[in-house]
């Protein structure tokens, strides 16, 4: 059975379709969550929060960076860098696709 995390707890597929959630494709929540999970693991050479570096690893699909990249959510740079920048663009999809989710954000320990 498969079970769903959203903001508010947990479904089941069956009490999912029943709210009217509609399932997202298996390519289309690869692409998603690579582009979240860079978000997440971001980092920069000052700090976590930096407005204009936000840079992720590779260590994802090439098919997905390619896809990203072409949607202009990301830079990957030349074929022999270890990683990408993420784009504003991007880190607003990002922030919006943890909320489809429901993942919780960083908060900034200030």
């Amino acid at each position: 059975m498969a079970v769903y995390i959203l903001a508010k707890g947990y479904f089941s597929a069956k009490e999912k379709e029943g709210m009217g959630m509609e399932k997202t494709p298996a390519k289309d929540a690869v692409k998603e969550l690579t582009l979240a999970l860079m978000y997440l693991t971001r980092f920069s050479e000052k700090d976590r929060f930096s407005v204009l570096d936000n840079n992720a690893w590779k260590g994802y699909p090439f098919k997905v960076l390619d896809e990203l990249e072409e949607e202009g959510m990301i830079n990957q740079g030349s074929h022999r860098s270890k990683y990408v920048h993420i784009y504003v663009e991007g880190m607003e999809q990002a922030k919006a696709l943890l909320e489809k989710y429901g993942i919780e954000d960083w908060k900034r320990d200030d």
